[in-house]
């Protein structure tokens, strides 16, 4: 196995240019982390304003955060190949480029094409440095520190969705929704500039030297398939292009057995428990979690009569404990096994869905906030040590595509959570708006969410728990 380029470009004993080039790599990695979870939660309160300036259709907004997600989607695992090829840090400073220049220009369009073409440019970007990111930290954290280091940028993703709903209300009505894109044009190039600045050195796998154009369209396909067919569930249209979707990936996985030089080395889900189990935990744990906060702001606003602001605050609970005790949890990786920190994790998110299962009209607010701060510690405990057994259970080599990876089973469960409420809202409403009538109904689809959770938590506890040790490398 031949080394990554400069693996090691602190000389020995330089303990001070250490520290600098590790707290360089956090600083703009934990900005980036906060950057994309930021602008997500802050254009979701500015949608009404941004549909009514550019006269958009409900269809069109809808496509406003599905372009995005799409483009991240698509770009992950080929980013991290070509990063692995051509230099993390190359890629990574490119995307943060991409990302801040396809935000700056989507402050002044004045066309919906144009606007939601930008916000696929910005998911592009985004996905260059979030699969680059996570990399070159591992690349630079030693494995004593590393889960230290993972925790503290997973709790900047957390910070980045407690922060986006109140700072993009604020930036909305007092500036308008384009001021929400122009202030990522300070923070990206500040982070272009300390890249270049303190990050010294490069990370690749010398081992790679092409990129297989094959297995980008077909990966690329397939995921659009699977993204875009969850966002029109329950049509037929939708379950076909995700059977379509499923197809594909499974003749993508064929085809990479086969390449010499695959754009993703399936054969680590094949030969590499450790990998395979932490990687399906994740997908499970955001399949169960990511639409709790969707449907629990449709029953606090429904059902409890809050305003959004006020069901905002409350739902703020669970983020807040999450970037809290996201660094303590990766701390806590750094001296036990992962895996440990992890199922526990998840089993406390599996008490915490179930006990959602029981909501109904009258059930206190204080009640909800405390099962909502319940689900932000099990998510905390989960996430950081179980990203660190991700990047832990791999070669060096292999941290680009481990990387994108991880990306991408987060960014699919997230969808897959969503198609959940669809499909259950779906059933249980049908192509009706929820109105007085129809809460009696909307209750028992919420409740039906959550049991749906609570069966998935406990499979990702299996997986969780049976991972395996990882092996420090």
């Amino acid at each position: 196995m031949a080394a990554p380029h400069n693996p090691d470009p602190v000389p020995p004993g330089a303990s001070q240019t250490q520290t600098t080039l590790e707290g360089s790599a956090l600083f703009v990695a934990t900005l980036t982390s906060f950057m994309g979870p930021f602008m997500i939660s802050s254009v979701n309160v500015a949608l009404p304003a941004i549909q009514e300036n550019l006269q958009m259709t409900a269809v069109q907004l809808g496509w406003v955060a599905t372009a995005y997600l799409l483009a991240m989607a698509v770009g992950l695992i080929p980013a991290g190949k070509i990063a692995d090829i051509h230099g993390r840090k190359k890629v990574f400073s490119t995307g943060l480029t991409v990302y801040t220049a396809g935000s700056t220009a989507a402050a002044f369009v004045d066309h919906t094409a144009w606007f939601l073409l930008l916000r696929g440019v910005q998911g592009l970007g985004a996905a260059m440095f979030v699969t680059t990111g996570m990399a070159i930290l591992t690349s630079i954290f030693p494995p004593q520190r590393r889960g230290r280091a993972i925790g503290v940028y997973v709790s900047a993703v957390y910070v980045g969705l407690s922060v986006g709903p109140f700072a993009g209300g604020f930036l909305t009505q007092h500036f308008g929704w384009r001021s929400i894109f122009l202030i990522m044009l300070p923070l990206g190039i500040g982070s272009v500039a300390v890249t270049h600045a303190f990050l010294k050195g490069e990370w690749l796998d010398t081992e790679s030297h092409r990129l297989d154009i094959p297995g980008c369209l077909i990966y690329a396909c397939a995921v659009f398939a699977l993204v875009y067919g969850a966002t029109i569930l329950p049509t037929f249209t939708g379950f076909a292009l995700i059977t379509g979707g499923l197809f594909g990936l499974v003749f993508f996985f064929r085809q990479q057995r086969r390449t010499p030089d695959p754009v993703f080395d399936v054969g680590l889900f094949v030969e590499n428990r450790n990998f395979t189990f932490s990687s399906l935990a994740a997908l499970l744990n955001y399949s169960a979690t990511f639409a709790a906060t969707f449907m629990m702001s449709l029953y606090l606003q429904y059902i409890k009569g809050l305003t959004p602001q006020a069901a905002g605050t409350v739902l703020m609970a669970q983020p807040v404990i999450m970037a809290a005790l996201s660094p303590l949890a990766g701390r806590l990786s750094d001296r036990v096994e992962p895996r440990l920190p992890a199922t526990a994790g998840m089993a406390v998110t599996a008490i915490g869905m179930a006990i959602f299962t029981q909501l109904h009209t009258d059930t206190p607010i204080r009640y909800i906030v405390g099962n909502l701060a319940l689900l932000g510690f099990g998510f905390a405990l989960f996430s950081s040590p179980n990203m660190s057994a991700i990047m832990g259970a791999v070669a060096k080599k292999d941290y680009g595509i481990a990387s994108g990876a991880a990306a991408t089973m987060r960014l699919m469960g997230q969808m897959v959570s969503m198609a959940i409420a669809t499909v259950v809202l779906s059933v249980f409403i049908g192509n009706h708006a929820i109105a007085p009538d129809s809460f009696a109904r909307f209750l028992s689809s919420t409740r039906m969410v959550f049991a749906v959770s609570v069966v998935l938590c406990t499979v990702g506890i299996f997986f969780s728990m049976f991972r395996g040790r990882l092996r420090r490398r």
